[in-house]
């Protein structure tokens, strides 16, 4: 781990680190930058303009060597400060006429500060006006006049007193003060907006702005701090508008590229005693940074402002090449803005420019000017950055000596880096990131693009395709999903494993399977929950609900993997979302149901939540009577074994079959840290069971022979349903003992070859159902996703039945927006759940945590699905339709079976 990540600042460590940022930087030159392996970029971040003459300039050197040689001391305060008088002096007479005092700081923040007191202490009043979207410092009183709440809300800021103004829009101005003439000191702007977009404000704006301040008593801080000093091509940006403000705030450039050093300039009419006699600073105006700013002046003045005028005339030319770009991709870019060498490069992608992309979330979530800058890093060798309040805008602001032969060689690599990103190609544009190398221009077309398989046979689940999105999905609800007479939900679903990945973006097949690992923990790092589409769903009785299907990037691996705290963070932000979409309710899909322990722990978040489990329960019993049915299994002469007994889904189906299974094994978790404690609960299942069907049997209920029920008929010892659990407890652990019907167990492989029927309800990913422990002629119903049954099986046991357990048909089977892997129309039974409750209106917490999926809440849902419409769909085994070719195998192996027997 590099010393910066791990002893500075580890999450911003991280974060270039994923973004592919985080390049070690051992030499300087000019306008270039050398890596540690020898690689020189071309540095287009010139420190956000600090680097006046790029790194390491000369003549800079030579003013702290000859200070250095001179012997003049550096920190003398309180006494005459003779450089840092003649600094001063040289700023007054360069800056615009009417500055006259100089506060020096040792950075722009301070700069800030210093402006805030001061315009406090001269007028006596304690308001401070600022524009949005501005960016003034991240100390507390700069921060406090940062227009963006992103940066402010951590910190208690905005302090009181700020308020905010929209930027370039002088009768905003002018209607504020006119509400509140005598509450501001002051009104802070900067000429051009940096860290919020490189925004330009209209013609006259600070002339307009001075004049209406003026009328106020209201005191002009300009913020020239990135704009001063020759940015633009002129020393000061105010000069162009021949504004004079009443501060004017001025760093980065002034210390040359070596030191820190700021400036506040100010009239005679804003300076004051007690300004000057309480503000005061250690370092600032230190003698070794004054004399180097005094050189930085001497630079930018010298041959009659030549540096300013070349700044122009580069800056000129790559707006005009930049300009030439926005109309050959006027899709990508948006605009191009900035004077001088401040510019800026607004990407306009929306999503559905690259849909079924990992770059239309990634543009979604305006995280493109980042992306692009790491492509121009790490592909053309070009330093650039996204501005901070600007998330779609990349700054391009080179040092001030740039050549109009290095002009050129950026508006190249940008050309080139758009050629790329408008192939849509997410694979191609972000190789840099998993260090892959492709071939440029025409030799790209050479490169195969592996054709996925079709949907309707390829091995996906419903989590698993990483919810490709519909073109038509997000338009279709529109209007109707604001009607309140339509119910409203939310769907959580997520990447099961990397595969979900090329299923969703097709292009990043060309990815192995390690440089898929690799994309999707750094991308997953950077992205937020986002709605991947939406969709109506009419139920068969008129109602109709609407709903978002919402993804958290993450595969069930990270969820496993990261803490509790981490993971019910990234899921609080799914449900942020899901709130802001107007969803009734939620559906926790696949293992946004684990990480949340069901729901439980998210269920304080104001939103009703359900996991879906107890449809998914009567879903997976259905099929598992209708395997039994194709194959002519009588279930009342079978054992079924329950792998995943204590959890929801396997208690419930547990539950249910024992109506009509001859016996049952209980299978809890082998790797339980607690044995007894899950030896209890599986104790607890199976009293439970004993209670309802003794219920049953109390009630007059005929089951079937040879049933567990049939068994306890004739059982004297079995308590009558009234009696507390603890009676049926102490019964299932003699029952247990005596080789009754219901047996528990924690080892797999020691119940499947005893069973007939398996199910497999598990939190587990492992393939935990092999192909040598079960029983011949076996009917698998794997409900796990992940699943739990190994391919192996399909390939080795044509004897087995395997079928998916949870898929139902939708009514009306509607086009979902995005495929689980079925033909449209089919889904997990835990979203049918969601819909359900949707179109009931029933806005409640259901189906969470073990107790939430009981006998009631199962046959609920088998109500709901009867009057909606919802069905279980044909079978399915391994995220396949079951072909009638697939029966035909089946039914041979089985006959095979039954006549080896037979001899």
């Amino acid at each position: 781990m590099h010393p910066f990540t791990e002893y500075l600042n580890p999450y911003l460590g991280e974060l270039l680190h994923n973004v592919a940022l985080d390049k070690t930087f051992v030499r300087g030159e000019g306008c270039y930058l050398y890596d540690d392996h020898g690689n020189g970029y071309l540095d287009c971040i010139a420190a956000y303009g600090a680097l006046p003459f790029g790194h390491n300039p000369a003549s800079i050197w030579e003013a702290v060597a000859d200070f250095r040689h001179s012997g003049e001391p550096n920190f003398v305060q309180p006494s005459f400060l003779d450089a840092a008088g003649e600094l001063a002096r040289r700023l007054v007479e360069l800056a615009p006429p009417g500055l006259r005092y100089v506060t020096f700081t040792n950075s722009g923040a301070e700069a800030v500060e210093a402006a805030l007191k001061l315009c406090r202490s001269a007028t006596g009043r304690q308001g401070i006006l600022a524009a949005e979207n501005s960016f003034h410092g991240k100390t507390l009183g700069a921060l406090s006049a940062t227009g963006n709440p992103a940066y402010q809300a951590p910190f208690g800021a905005p302090a009181e007193g700020f308020d905010f103004v929209e930027y370039g829009v002088l009768d905003a101005l002018e209607d504020k003060l006119a509400k509140a003439p005598q509450a501001y000191a002051a009104f802070i702007v900067e000429p051009i907006q940096g860290e919020g977009g490189i925004v330009v404000p209209p013609p006259g704006y600070l002339a307009g702005a001075k004049e209406i301040c003026e009328r106020y008593g209201v005191l002009l801080v300009v913020d020239e701090i990135q704009t001063g000093l020759g940015r633009t091509g002129h020393l000061f940006a105010c000069e162009e508008e021949g504004v004079t403000p009443d501060l004017l705030l001025l760093a980065k450039a002034l210390g040359g590229g070596l030191l820190p050093i700021g400036a506040c300039l100010s009239t005679v009419a804003a300076y004051n005693a007690d300004f000057a006699l309480k503000h005061s600073s250690t370092f600032a105006g230190n003698s070794l940074a004054c004399r180097v700013g005094l050189r930085v002046l001497e630079q930018l003045t010298s041959n009659g402002g030549a540096l300013l005028h070349a700044a122009r005339e580069q800056g000129a030319l790559l707006k005009e090449g930049l300009e030439s770009l926005h109309r050959e991709y006027p899709q990508i870019i948006s605009a191009v803005r900035g004077r001088g060498l401040m510019l800026g490069l607004e990407l306009g992608v929306d999503r559905g420019y690259f849909a079924g992309s990992l770059l239309g979330v990634t543009a979604e979530q305006e995280l493109l000017a980042s992306a692009v800058s790491a492509y121009l890093l790490n592909r053309e060798k070009i330093r650039v950055a996204p501005t901070l309040n600007g998330g779609s805008v990349i700054r391009i602001e080179p040092p001030l000596t740039i050549t109009a032969a290095q002009c050129r060689r950026i508006l190249v690599g940008i050309a080139d880096m758009l050629a790329v990103l408008n192939e849509a190609n997410a694979a191609k544009f972000f190789s840099f990131l998993v260090s892959k190398e492709f071939p440029r221009g025409d030799e790209m077309e050479k490169t195969v693009v592996p054709e996925p398989a079709p949907s309707a046979g390829s091995p996906r689940t419903a989590e698993t395709a990483l919810l490709k999105r519909a073109d038509n999905g997000a338009a279709a609800v529109g209007a109707a999903a604001t009607t309140s007479d339509v119910g409203r939900f939310a769907f959580l679903v997520h990447p099961l494993d990397l595969q979900s990945y090329p299923q969703f973006d097709q292009s990043l097949l060309l990815f192995s399977e390690d440089e898929l690992a690799i994309l999707a923990q750094k991308w997953s790092s950077l992205v937020q929950p986002f709605v991947i589409s939406r969709v109506r769903i009419r139920s068969k009785d008129g109602r109709s609900a609407c709903g978002e299907f919402i993804v958290v990037p993450r595969t069930a691996g990270e969820l496993v993997q990261m803490s509790r705290a981490q993971a019910q963070q990234e899921l609080r932000q799914a449900l942020n979302l899901a709130r802001e979409g107007g969803a009734g309710v939620v559906g926790l899909g696949a293992y946004t149901a684990v990480a949340s322990g069901g729901g439980l722990y998210l269920k304080e978040e104001g939103v009703p939540l359900t996991t879906g489990n107890s449809y998914t329960v009567v879903s997976a019993v259905e099929a598992v009577q209708a395997a039994c049915d194709k194959i002519k299994v009588l279930p009342q002469y079978s054992t079924a074994a329950i792998i995943g007994a204590a959890g929801s889904i396997g208690r419930g189906m547990a539950l249910l079959l024992s109506e009509a299974v001859g016996g049952l094994i209980l299978v809890g978790n082998p790797h339980s840290n607690h044995k007894s404690t899950g030896s209890r609960r599986m104790l607890g299942v199976a009293a439970e069971i004993y209670r309802y069907l003794a219920g049953l049997l109390q009630a007059g209920c005929r089951l079937p022979g040879g049933s567990i029920g049939d068994y306890l008929a004739d059982c004297k010892e079995l308590p009558p349903p009234e009696a507390p659990l603890d009676d049926f407890i102490t019964f299932a652990r003699s029952a247990a003992r005596r080789g009754g019907p219901i047996q528990i167990t924690t080892s797999v492989q020691e119940a499947l070859p005893r069973a007939g029927i398996v199910i497999s309800a598990t939190n587990s990913r492992s393939k935990l159902i092999r192909p040598q422990d079960l029983q011949p002629g076996a009917v698998v119903c794997d409900i796990s996703r992940p699943p739990n049954v190994s391919a192996d099986v399909e390939q080795t046991r044509p004897d087995v039945l395997v079928i998916d357990g949870g898929v139902v048909e939708l009514p009306g089977r509607p086009d979902l927006g995005w495929d689980f892997g079925f033909p449209p129309g089919l889904a997990y039974a835990c979203m049918a759940e969601t819909v359900m409750l949707a179109l009931e209106r029933r806005y409640e917490h259901f189906s969470l945590g073990s107790t939430g999926v009981n006998l009631e809440s199962i046959l609920q849902t088998r109500r709901w699905a009867a009057r909606h419409g919802f069905r279980l769909a044909d079978l399915r085994s391994f995220d396949r339709p079951l072909s009638e070719a697939r029966w035909r195998q089946l039914l041979a192996a089985r006959r095979g079976l039954i006549n080896r027997q037979t001899i």
